[in-house]
């Protein structure tokens, strides 16, 4: 069945329940720090803390992932946001590590219950007339929600009272009042049958997505890889290696990828999705190496230099990814598909932020990330080379996808 379009103000209200949901994930980064120094635990510990989000986050997106296909998307939003706002108030009062493991699973789980259901009713409000305008959001909110997380929190721990409360406090207040918003939003697409059976863990991508997602997977590994770098370790390797102990500075690391990266996606929202994406393989390949640079100069402005020519590459290489791959979902597969595409995009984000964790201390920190930095730059080739490949041949799917994008010239123009 057709969506049929939604108001504006349902669109929007969506779209800030998004950002509000992915910067509860980005805000406990600034707050490692802490916890490593009031209860000692080191790189392994945190890293570990950090993954297990991401872990039980794909248990969620391979199970549950497409249930608001078959349910509808307001009863699976407004069930995951609760199971959210509880994470948040365990979060506010852990006092060693197991229970911020399962305050982070919890979080973890009913994220991934949301985030596809989400970006399929962006999809929906907006109507197969403003297609591309939903592409964007669901393509730029995550870096905007992963900027103002980290950002906020650190200056929350910096400057605010109860470093391990408040943040917490403040984002379940805010996720109460995005529940609200859900409620007031109505369903536009009919749910179809088969709930039960959408439970059996499986990645479900559609035959007309595939070719899309198979040419983006790179840009989804490279990207949400360089983001568990940055959130995983990022405030470990500043205060660490650069020796700023200010808790605004681990917040900046996040912030400046995050923010770059929504900021690309807007200037690059006219582009053709391989144009976007092989902008982002460039700055994957660049922005890693230079981040290296910095740490092994001790350089912070070289550091944050690095940081932001990352943030190109986060940003251009998963919303111009992302596009491609959404441009070919038909209506009633959409939270199939961005499921598909955030099970890879959090095993990138988690796994190899896992391994470094347990690294460090064997290794040291500048010595890790200059391996992590190595598996983001082979991401980058990888991607220029199959954009490049698909961009040579005729029908491919960034040439279909490009169809969605306004303004965007056929192959034929370019050559």
């Amino acid at each position: 069945m057709s969506p049929r379009p939604g108001t504006r103000t349902g669109f929007t209200l969506i779209t800030l329940t998004l950002g509000v949901l992915v910067a509860a994930s980005s805000a406990p980064s600034p707050i490692f720090p802490v916890y490593e120094e009031l209860w000692g635990a080191g790189p392994a510990a945190v890293t570990v803390v950090f993954a297990v989000y991401a872990a039980v986050l794909l248990v969620a997106l391979l199970t549950v992932g497409s249930l608001s296909d078959h349910l509808g998307r307001r009863r699976v939003v407004l069930a995951a946001l609760v199971g959210v706002i509880a994470s948040m108030l365990v979060f506010s009062q852990a006092g060693d590590v197991t229970t911020l493991v399962l305050g982070r699973a919890l979080q973890g789980f009913s994220t991934g219950t949301a985030i596809g259901a989400l970006g399929a009713w962006l999809l929906d409000l907006a109507g197969p007339t403003r297609a591309p305008l939903a592409q964007l959001v669901n393509g730029a909110t995550p870096p905007v929600g992963l900027m103002a997380g980290g950002l906020g929190s650190g200056l929350l721990v910096q400057f605010g009272p109860a470093p391990t409360e408040l943040t917490y406090l403040v984002l379940a207040v805010l996720l109460a009042g995005a529940f609200v918003a859900v409620w007031c939003t109505p369903d536009v697409v009919a749910p179809v049958p088969g709930a039960l059976r959408s439970l059996k863990p499986v990645v479900r991508l559609p035959a007309a997505s595939r070719r899309a997602f198979t040419t983006a997977l790179p840009g989804f590994l490279g990207s949400w890889g360089l983001g568990g770098l940055c959130m995983g370790l990022g405030p470990s390797v500043v205060a660490g290696v650069l020796g700023l102990t200010n808790h605004v500075a681990g917040g900046l690391v996040v912030a400046s990828v995050a923010g770059v990266g929504a900021l690309t996606g807007l200037l690059t929202r006219h582009h053709a999705p391989d144009r976007v994406v092989a902008l982002g393989m460039g700055g994957l390949v660049v922005g890693p190496l230079v981040m290296t640079l910095g740490l092994n100069l001790t350089s912070v402005a070289v550091f944050f230099a690095g940081a932001l020519l990352s943030g190109v590459g986060f940003g251009a290489g998963f919303q111009g990814a992302l596009r491609a791959v959404l441009g070919t979902a038909p209506a009633h597969e959409r939270a199939g598909v961005l499921s598909a595409v955030y099970v890879v995009s959090y095993l990138a984000f988690g796994l190899p932020a896992v391994v470094a964790g347990f690294l460090a201390p064997h290794l040291g920190l500048r010595a890790v990330v200059d391996g992590y930095a190595a598996l983001v730059v082979l991401a980058g080739v990888a991607g220029l080379v199959l954009v490049t490949r698909a961009r040579r041949s005729t029908g491919t799917v960034p040439t279909q996808a490009r169809r969605a994008v306004p303004g965007a010239r056929p192959a034929q123009d370019r050559a």
